[in-house]
């Protein structure tokens, strides 16, 4: 528990660059070192003219469509931040600068596994101050139709997700997970972004999926996974969508002490329940345990 009650930072800079799924934009990121209390900020380095730093914050979050979306009061914007953010919570990142020279941070293999390995390169280093939790001590839940996104009291951090499609390549599919570093590494990290065949012209019309290929995503057409090498696990679709909502959920400030629940949803509903929650300030807290430490010292 000693290391997990003190903030970290990125020990060296992370360099890496990549297509974005959406923009077909290639970018170049540099992850680097950030001091206490800074959270995650990303900087647009290609925009010069006005405020171009964008903290990731939940009231940051300005759009959802297939993927998450932040800006800033000036109108700068940084998409598809879910992934690297999913990598940052499970890995113990508090602080850290994303500079990114493009609109979108690229897609890579469409998982959270390259995050992690340009991560575990760089290397953790720990920081004077404590880290701060997200303890949720009273459920918030919100229902759109059939679906459904809940935040839970639990002694640790839990995801459990479910999901239902018309396609027999995934049908009806749920996991649940008591959810720390190691089991992030071993049951999501790898679960790459999916779509459909049918959908991709449609969202190409609308600026989307200009950088999907099999090489970044499940791609389905009918009740058939086109990619030759198939899945890298049978449920590997509800694992996605479980890595999404963690990404989703760090925009809190924290890693949470509670249980996510969703049935359905995507990021839409996951920063909805992002806003529940800071909404009803009765419903969490902030917790450290750097004091609990020096009691049992």
């Amino acid at each position: 528990m000693s290391a997990l009650a003190y903030q970290h930072t990125v020990k060296a800079p992370a360099l890496f660059a990549g297509v974005g799924v959406h923009t077909g934009a290639y970018t170049r990121v540099s992850v680097r070192p950030a001091p206490t209390g800074a959270g995650i900020v990303f900087v647009r380095t290609d925009v010069k003219d006005v405020d171009n730093r964008v903290p990731a914050t939940g009231e940051a979050v300005c759009k959802t469509q297939l993927g998450t979306v932040i800006g800033n009061a000036a109108g700068v914007t940084v998409s598809t931040i879910e992934h690297l953010m999913a990598a940052f919570a499970m890995l113990g990142i508090d602080n850290a600068l994303v500079e990114v020279d493009g609109p979108e941070m690229p897609i890579m293999d469409g998982s959270a596994e390259p995050f992690v390995r340009i991560l575990d390169r760089a290397g953790k280093r720990v920081q004077d101050a404590a880290r701060t939790y997200i303890e949720i001590v009273d459920t918030v839940e919100v229902v759109e139709g059939d679906k459904r996104a809940t935040l839970k009291p639990a002694d640790g951090f839990e995801v459990a997700f479910e999901i239902v499609f018309d396609s027999a390549a995934i049908a009806r599919q749920s996991v649940d997970l008591a959810m720390d570093e190691q089991a992030f590494r071993d049951e999501l990290a790898d679960c790459r972004t999916f779509g459909f065949l049918r959908d991709v012209e449609t969202l190409r019309s609308m600026g989307l999926a200009r950088g999907g290929s099999m090489d970044n995503c499940v791609v389905i057409d009918g009740d058939r996974v086109l990619n030759p090498e198939g899945l890298r696990r049978p449920d590997e679709f509800v694992r996605h969508k479980a890595l999404d909502a963690i990404g989703d959920l760090y925009v809190l400030g924290g890693p949470m002490l509670g249980r996510f629940e969703g049935v359905c949803a995507g990021h839409g509903l996951n920063n909805a329940v992002v806003r529940a929650l800071l909404a009803r300030p009765d419903a969490w807290r902030v917790r450290t345990f750097v004091e609990d430490l020096r009691a049992t010292a």
